[in-house]
């Protein structure tokens, strides 16, 4: 049942309880647009994957793993087939340890029940009874969240964000440095400066991200390995499945169980 999105939202932060879960379900490519919560919130999809983007970042998060919003935090959401989505809404000022980036992250089988089990939960939760000592053992789970190389960052100036743009346009796109530094008429020097400083990453290192980022898209939705290794540029699956597991560390059929 999905459930008016501006209905949900006001029921969330109007909410005085220090901790809630929900359920709510999205057809695919629903898109949520940019809003922010006054509650730190935890999404955690069992089916389907998210793309969050914020201002300067784009994460790409498979089914079983989650997505840490700190309250305050503008975000939108892009659902890659449909999606089973389970979230967690936390006062702030009721736990001071939980994480204060944005971040992909793990999600542990611990952490997967508890929150299954929750999301049927009603507050107030009645003290030392087994629904509060569920939703408190979430609020524990949620301090050690690890997190996941998921992370895209997205340049803003506007020669780096050309090439940025041209690439998702043409995913298997082989241009080099060189290559853009032609058609730019800028120094590949310079180019490589201003990835560095926009991204954190090579002009090599960000375009191999967002492949593999794509890729998990396109295996979640149940594509072959060999089509999406071909159509991103790879000379081989094998090449793929190589370079997907040294990222992720483990091979995508593994990383989808």
């Amino acid at each position: 049942m999905i459930k008016s999105l501006d209905l949900f939202l006001q029921e969330i932060d109007e909410g005085d309880w220090a901790v809630i879960s929900s359920a709510t379900d999205y057809p695919e490519n629903w898109v949520i647009p940019d809003h922010s919560h006054e509650k730190h919130q935890l999404l955690y999809a069992t089916e389907g994957v998210m793309v969050v983007h914020s201002a300067q970042n784009q994460w790409t998060v498979p089914p079983n793993r989650g997505f840490w919003i700190p309250c305050g935090h503008v975000h939108s959401l892009r659902c890659v087939g449909p999606l089973k989505m389970r979230s967690v809404f936390v006062r702030p000022d009721s736990f001071p340890n939980l994480p204060t980036e944005t971040k992909a992250v793990s999600i542990s089988p611990l952490l997967s029940e508890l929150i299954k089990a929750s999301v049927s939960l009603k507050p107030p939760y009645a003290e030392d009874s087994r629904d509060a000592r569920i939703m408190h053992l979430i609020l524990d789970e949620l301090a050690l969240l690890p997190a996941l190389p998921l992370l895209l960052p997205l340049p803003t100036d506007p020669r780096v964000h050309r090439i940025c743009l041209a690439w998702q346009d043409e995913p298997g796109d082989a241009s080099t440095v060189a290559d853009w530094s032609e058609r730019l008429s800028l120094d590949q020097k310079t180019i490589q400066r201003l990835f560095r400083k926009e991204t954190g990453m090579t002009f090599g290192q960000w375009r191999q991200q967002a492949r593999l980022l794509l890729a998990l898209e396109r295996i979640a939705v149940g594509e072959k390995v060999i089509d999406i290794a071909l159509e991103l540029g790879y000379e081989s699956p094998s090449a793929f499945t190589s370079m997907f597991k040294k990222q992720f560390g483990k091979t995508p059929s593994h990383f989808f169980r």
